[in-house]
């Protein structure tokens, strides 16, 4: 009991998040939010190679590609429970693919790394975007793709060039820190204030066994159950208990308020006996679903069963009858976790909801396995004047051309050229005001503008 004052005390300080941080310790290893550091792997260079054998005159080019880079995909795990694994390693970078060789021998692709997380898991980017949702078991999403590998010198032949003595460097792959967020999956959520009942109630509902005892925040991480009604069966999540002010970052609650966003059905255990400091069961019941509200208005509006809880003991009564007439038509369960009374009719009453609004349910689109983050085209550039004489463009196409070219071979550098040329950045330049002798700056890499048009593209066909 002592403890339980403790801990009363500890939340209802203004120091409560450091006594909050020491309470997740003493919690296990329940970690359901953490920032990770993906990349995937660079891609391989295409090789420089002539096919020379015995009695073979004019062998020609036979350099291989490069392999593509590994990528970094997350599956949802129907075995996980948490994101433990992931507190104390947040880098993970993917292989690279290896180099062409001779022979037209392509490089070997690097392997990809698959990272396992729990069903429910919202994947978002450092400004708080959703890039995915987990919600299905073994559904699988491509957070972070490896590069493209370079092309060999057997893809630049053309009759005004004969052999090739350049290939494309392997595409870079870029790495970004991004955030796993788990969200329980459940059906039904029991919310109420600390020693309401909820743990009590899910053990007698399901298997589960959650810490019971007679203080407040005995539950610091949220507990599942499977529990059944008849031919019914649902999953019932035990959420640790909210106070005045949870959504605004008080008590244990605010952490765990985001899983019960998933479920249809909210419970409301609502302690008849105001055992905890004297409180008026009503007012409770007021305040959890102000605190709720002010998470979010869309989780206020779903459909709530209210549970009037330790109504065997007989001093009750009276707070029975006074939340009956506040909640005017809306029913009140009255049931006692401890003695089993009200339990049957309360587990059908959630059963035949969840069976009801999962018949509602709209049936989404079907996706694929493996999800892909969405490129730009690979058309579109811009061009961007940064001060007089000083240009920079921006787009996928001349930007992945760029960084897989070797700059030091003055071969590929006239292709680069005449690349860019054909995809209309030359044009661009020249329309946003460049002239010759300008810096013109691609993929962090500096060149002087020199306007061809009009002038004879002898590799105006080799893109």
């Amino acid at each position: 009991m002592l403890c339980g004052k403790i801990f009363y005390y500890f939340f209802h300080s203004s120091n409560y998040s450091i006594y909050y941080i020491i309470l997740l310790a003493m919690s296990g290893q329940f970690i359901d939010r953490v920032k990770v550091f993906v990349q995937g792997g660079d891609g391989g260079a295409g090789c420089i190679s002539f096919r020379r054998e015995a009695h073979v005159p004019k062998g020609g080019p036979d350099g291989g590609d490069g392999g593509y880079g590994g990528n970094i995909i997350l599956v949802a795990d129907g075995g996980k429970s948490s994101l433990i694994e992931y507190r104390y390693k947040h880098h993970f970078t993917a292989p690279r693919g290896t180099h062409g060789k001779g022979s037209k021998m392509h490089g070997i692709n690097g392997k990809d790394i698959y990272l396992s997380v729990p069903v429910g898991t919202v994947v978002k980017e450092e400004d708080g975007s959703v890039i995915c949702d987990l919600v299905n078991n073994e559904q699988e999403f491509i957070v972070a793709q490896g590069g493209t590998g370079g092309r060999g010198n057997t893809h630049f032949v053309t009759p005004t060039r004969r052999a090739p003595a350049f290939a494309e460097l392997g595409e870079p792959a870029t790495g970004r820190w991004i955030e796993l967020e788990m969200k329980l999956m459940a059906d039904a959520a029991l919310v109420g204030m600390p020693s309401a009942g909820k743990s009590s109630l899910i053990s007698r509902l399901s298997a589960a066994r959650p810490k019971i005892a007679d203080y407040p925040f005995t539950t610091l991480t949220p507990n599942l159950g499977v529990a059944k009604a008849g031919e019914y069966s649902y999953v019932l999540a035990d959420i640790p208990g909210l106070i005045e002010g949870a959504s605004k970052g008080k008590g244990l609650g605010h952490e765990f308020l985001r899983h019960i966003e998933r479920s249809a059905i909210i419970v409301h255990i609502v302690d008849m006996t105001g055992s905890w400091e004297g409180r008026d069961p009503v007012e409770d019941y007021k305040i959890i679903n102000k605190e709720i509200a002010d998470y979010s208005s869309e989780l206020a509006s779903r459909p709530q069963i209210v549970v009037a809880n330790k109504t065997d003991i007989p001093e009750t009564k009276d707070a029975v009858e006074k939340l009956k007439k506040y909640l005017g038509d809306k029913k009140l369960y009255c049931i006692s976790a401890v003695t089993g009374s009200g339990i049957d009719e309360l587990n059908m009453a959630i059963a035949v909801k969840v069976k009801e609004l999962r018949a509602k349910r709209v049936v989404k689109q079907k996706y694929e396995k493996v999800w892909t983050i969405a490129r730009r085209k690979q058309e579109d550039f811009s061009v961007k004047k940064l001060s007089d004489g000083i240009f920079e463009v921006v787009g996928a196409k001349p930007v992945r051309a760029v960084v897989q070219t070797d700059l030091e071979n003055e071969e590929a550098v006239i292709f680069l050229q005449h690349r860019l040329k054909r995809m209309g950045v030359e044009r661009a330049l020249a329309e946003a005001g460049a002239i010759d002798g300008d810096e013109i700056r691609i993929a962090d890499r500096c060149f002087d503008f020199e306007n061809t048009e009009g002038l004879m593209d002898e590799y105006g066909e080799l893109d």
